[in-house]
């Protein structure tokens, strides 16, 4: 497998690890709050891009779980 080819699956993966993030937070936020669960389908790139906002609150962090 080539490096470009690598470098797109890495990228790939991480734009769906944020996007299902922010949908579970979605729902999550949904279901605390009574709202229909659809609301957890939102997902709005522009032109196939996340927003540098919505990467850096969605995007997994260093910090460990305990």
């Amino acid at each position: 497998m080539s490096i470009q080819d690598r470098s797109r699956m890495l990228a790939m993966r991480q734009y769906q690890q944020v996007k299902n993030r922010q949908q579970s937070m979605l729902m999550r936020a949904a279901q605390e709050l009574g709202l229909p669960e659809e609301l957890s389908d939102y997902w709005s790139p522009i032109q196939g891009k996340i927003d540098p906002t919505t990467r850096l609150i969605y995007e997994s962090s260093h910090v460990a779980m305990s």
